[in-house]
């Protein structure tokens, strides 16, 4: 399977291994993880380098057959503690999959006299985005802030309010890594008005034309026609490892005026964001039109405010009420 990776990274210039590190040469606490969540520790390990953590994360590619030497030669020598974390849950288990193997990892290598480790780093297992729940930075962060303990809680999970045996990790919902140079933009629609396939357009333009990195996430009930879409827009200069949902966007866009009662868009708005309004009311007149909550949310985050008459655009351009293509 590696020799196989190693002609992919020739024919395309992107390198896999069966364990993929990143972190600190140093790390002294590392996160085992595969799948999307692994980009977003990534992420996360990035920035907490640069304030001189000492972190990494270890990336499964290829999780069966486990290559146990393989996965002891991918991490630091100089690791105390790993979080293993499992999208799964097994009930009656002693553990999740991907922690129990790591464990049994860990003793074969012992064993066999393959330990990189002159005492095997303490493991902790833990349980992320079950029922399509995020996985933040902000619950990355308490997961190494659990590592950071004396004595780090075991089978936590993370990202789950766990109210009746009470494993969870207490998250920061306000941490936020993302830098100042990533546009994120939010859009609300109503299904067939055209949003969704306008924003799949304009990220796919500024990705391809534009020179930057683009991403889209795309909200909508099974039956998209005539219900709320949310389209979640990212821009950046560099590559995008964010697999989360935005929370805090630059600009937010509402394309259905009814929508102003109906839904709190403006918690997505950062301070200082833009925010345009799709509405049948002019500038002079919309103030008075929004609801109060609206105007004190536009107030203390001082938001820019815009307000199109888009049906009377796309009438009078023979476009009909689609009004976002």
């Amino acid at each position: 399977v590696q020799q196989t990776m190693d002609t992919f990274a020739k024919l395309t210039g992107r390198q896999y291994r069966l364990f993929d590190y990143f972190g600190a040469h140093d790390a002294e606490r590392v996160i085992v993880i595969m799948g999307s969540g692994g980009d977003t520790t990534h992420e996360y390990v990035e920035w907490a380098m640069k304030r001189g953590e000492k972190v990494g994360v270890l990336k499964i590619r290829l999780y069966r057959p486990f290559d146990i030497s393989a996965f002891v030669k991918a991490l630091p020598a100089t690791v105390k503690k790993l979080a293993v974390l499992d999208r799964t849950k097994e009930p009656g288990a002693i553990g999740d999959p991907v922690y129990l193997d790591v464990l049994a990892a860990l003793q074969e290598a012992r064993a066999a006299g393959e330990s990189p480790f002159k005492v095997d780093p303490i493991v902790v297992g833990g349980r992320y985005g079950l029922s399509s729940k995020e996985f933040t930075p902000a619950m990355i962060k308490a997961v190494y802030d659990n590592l950071a303990e004396a004595k780090p809680k075991n089978h936590f999970t993370v990202g789950i309010v766990d109210d009746v045996t009470h494993t969870s990790l207490p998250v920061d919902s306000d941490f936020d890594i993302e830098p100042d140079d990533v546009v994120r933009s939010v859009f609300f629609g109503l299904g067939s008005d055209g949003t969704v396939g306008a924003n799949k357009n304009s990220i796919k333009i500024i990705s391809e034309d534009a020179g930057r990195h683009g991403q889209g996430y795309f909200v909508y009930d099974s039956k998209k026609a005539g219900a709320v879409t949310v389209s979640h827009l990212r821009s950046s200069p560099r590559q995008i490892r964010s697999a989360y949902l935005i929370r805090r966007a630059n600009f937010v866009a509402c394309h259905q005026y009814s929508f102003v009662d109906k839904y709190d868009m403006l918690d997505y708005a950062a301070p200082g964001s833009t925010f345009l309004l799709n509405a049948p009311y002019g500038p002079d007149e919309i103030w008075s039109e929004l609801p109060r909550e609206m105007q004190q949310q536009i107030l203390d985050r001082q938001l820019k405010l815009y307000v199109i008459d888009a049906y009377k655009v796309a009438k009078d351009t023979g476009m009909g009420v689609r009004i976002n293509t």
